[in-house]
């Protein structure tokens, strides 16, 4: 059995503080950035190179998905796990730093964010898609990782030996979910897709990855969302789904839509 005894805030300046949830999106953002730069490079002197991006547009992009991975996160937080608390209590949503993101709502504002810069730089939307499906990952590590630190989106109770006791989960362990979801959906889900898309290729098929990445994801979280507690205020859906589950059922159909339309204009072509 294991204490949570983490404290969120990594350097506390009184005036200023510097909390690991920050961090981790930082982290996130840096590394993404960098392994999509060296993936873009490779691709291009690659034999089966296919009208490839330029890393300095992948570069313009950055801001763009970072606006959208915040927005888009906070936004869906609020409207789909806690609109009435935080429709009486508008300031609050600013302050990202008490946690509260969704990644479903972070994903529509990535979705959002490359169709607005595809656009500009009259570009097909899923080569910027596919090459960010396959670095997404990484932040998704790193925000369980924080999500852990910071005790919340705890797991369900277990007496697993390594199941833990969160401040605010209780006096009871618990599984440490987050961890689960830092293993599946960060890890897993990086090898899975970035196997696809490079031993098989799947990255010069243009939306493949983009669709497989919302399949893998969807089946891992719906996986780890039986070890998770459901938030309070909002319980199970049918007395048996969580809104995570809900939510990555939809995403999963996407994908799959997503696929077999890849499929249908590579047979075209």
């Amino acid at each position: 059995m294991i204490v949570h005894n983490f404290d969120p805030v990594l350097i506390d300046l009184e005036i200023f503080q510097i909390r690991w949830y920050s961090i981790a999106y930082i982290l996130g953002i840096i590394i993404g950035w960098m392994y999509a730069t060296k993936m873009i490079k490779l691709t291009t002197v690659n034999k089966y190179n296919f009208q490839q991006i330029k890393t300095s547009q992948f570069s313009d992009l950055i801001i763009y998905l970072v606006i959208g991975i915040v927005l888009g996160g906070r936004l869906g937080y609020v409207f789909f796990y806690n609109f009435e608390y935080y429709s009486q209590n508008i300031f609050e949503i600013f302050k990202l730093w008490q946690g509260g993101m969704s990644f479903h709502g972070g994903l529509l504002g990535v979705v959002v964010s490359i169709i607005f810069f595809s656009k500009k730089t009259k570009t097909n939307f899923f080569k910027f898609a596919d090459i960010v499906s396959c670095v997404a990952p990484i932040g998704i590590f790193f925000g369980r990782i924080a999500n852990f630190i910071n005790g919340e989106l705890y797991g369900k109770i277990s007496t697993l030996p390594w199941a833990v006791i969160f401040p605010a989960g209780g006096s009871l362990p618990r599984h440490p979910s987050q961890i689960y979801e830092a293993l599946l959906e960060g890890m897993i889900l990086f090898i899975l897709i970035n196997y696809f898309a490079l031993k098989k290729q799947l990255l010069f098929k243009t939306g493949y990855i983009s669709g497989l990445f919302l399949v893998l994801y969807s089946v891992l979280r719906i996986v780890s969302e039986i070890f998770r507690e459901p938030d309070i205020h909002l319980g199970l859906f049918f007395n048996y789904f969580s809104l995570g589950t809900l939510l990555s059922m939809v995403t999963l159909l996407a994908g799959l839509i997503i696929i077999i339309s890849a499929e249908k204009n590579e047979q075209n072509n």
